[in-house]
């Protein structure tokens, strides 16, 4: 009982009932065509569930009122899309035959409950029943029927709980998402978990490279004590600050949904830009490319620059102003990329855990490729190895 009562005071009891009586309307329409064939309004819904669009409206009305607290949710249990296959069509035509049973009992439950329940406290005060007229056989003796008159509205509430779990447990089963609804989903939360992760990146590799830059530009300024060198560095910071502050607004632009192409983001023919900073804070950077870079695919090509990106930036953060070597090559149908520098007394890059190393590999696996990281006769190097063939 105090199960039944507890259950009595949830909102969601009162949107069930609510949706079991909805089809009440549409059986009051169908009286003033055949009250004598009411057995035809089964057949009249099938070819109702047939249509695409019933589906989706009753996945609306049922997610509204049956599970409200999903309402919204990609992963809601009910469905809200129209009939994509046959299977849809007829999971949409047995909800409805299955909604109009229950409403039926749900309906005769909150009528003529009520009703005994009235009809029994006018019986037991001595008045004649209006509804159920065998309660006239009781006998002289008739107080006792008044307190049987919460009887009836006990099972009235029993049913509209029972009856509210179970057209919900319907709704799940017969408007729930498709195999192929769920493989969409899926896919969708997939891609934008990639993105998240792609964005992260681009802030980690972008901002981060700027702030390295800018933070050993100003150690050296502040060291070197030297007027013209720091009018140097301060325009090395500003350029590169500016440089990061054009890379985050492309990253805001995704944030906010505008649909930036991804042409828009910088590639390895802008690698120079990424040279002359890392000169500009004091590093000696002997770059070398060779093969056509305007030929690479622009997913490789915009990887690649992020790559040389992070790279960079971890000889600065990691090693600070050390001569560099660059190796780019594009032959044999991939692109190969060595960054070196010499290992100094402080840790290595990956000493720490940092996401910078993890992010490399992470972008040259999606593309195919792979890039190793670590310690190699005396100096640090990271090695490229990107595919172009499946791409171009």
């Amino acid at each position: 009982m105090h199960r039944i009562l507890r259950l009595l005071a949830r909102p969601v009891t009162y949107t069930r009932w609510l949706h079991l009586l909805i089809p009440v309307a549409f059986v009051a329409i169908w009286l003033f065509i055949d009250m004598d064939h009411m057995w035809v309004l089964a057949l009249v819904v099938v070819p109702l569930g047939l249509i695409p669009a019933v589906r989706l409206e009753e996945g609306i009305q049922a997610q509204l009122l049956l599970t409200p607290g999903e309402r919204g949710r990609p992963d809601a249990s009910i469905a809200v899309a129209p009939s994509a296959t046959w299977r849809d069509r007829w999971r949409t035509v047995l909800w409805l035959e299955a909604r109009l049973v229950l409403s039926g009992v749900v309906v005769a439950c909150t009528v003529w409950a009520p009703s005994l329940s009235v009809d029994l406290v006018a019986r037991g005060l001595g008045n004649p029943p209006t509804v159920f007229s065998w309660l006239d056989a009781c006998p002289p003796s008739r107080w006792w029927l008044i307190p049987l008159a919460v009887v009836p509205l006990m099972v009235m509430a029993v049913c509209l709980v029972l009856a509210g779990d179970l057209i919900t447990f319907l709704a799940r089963t017969l408007l729930g998402p498709s195999a192929t609804e769920r493989l969409t989903a899926l896919e969708e939360r997939t891609e934008l978990l990639l993105e998240r992760n792609r964005i992260a990146r681009e802030i980690h590799d972008s901002i981060g490279h700027a702030l390295t830059v800018a933070v050993v530009q100003a150690g050296a300024a502040r060291a070197a004590g030297d007027p013209a060198f720091t009018d140097r560095a301060l325009i090395a910071i500003e350029e590169t600050g500016r440089a990061a502050l054009e890379d985050l607004e492309r990253v805001l632009l995704v944030l906010r949904e505008t649909g930036l192409p991804a042409s828009q983001r910088p590639t390895l023919l802008e690698a120079d830009r990424l040279i002359e900073s890392a000169r500009g804070s004091g590093a000696e950077v002997d770059a070398e490319f060779s093969g056509p870079l305007e030929q690479v695919p622009g997913p490789v090509s915009r990887e690649g620059y992020r790559i040389l990106q992070e790279a960079l930036t971890n000889v600065l953060r990691h090693s600070g102003p050390v001569p560099v070597r660059i190796r780019m090559a594009v032959l044999g149908g991939r692109l190969e990329m060595d960054v070196t520098n010499p290992l100094t007394g402080g840790a290595a890059p990956g000493a720490k855990g940092g996401s910078g190393l993890r992010g490399m590999r992470e972008r040259a696996a999606l593309l195919g490729g792979e890039a190793d990281t670590g310690a190699h006769e005396g100096e640090w190097r990271v090695r490229v190895r990107l595919p172009l063939d499946s791409l171009i």
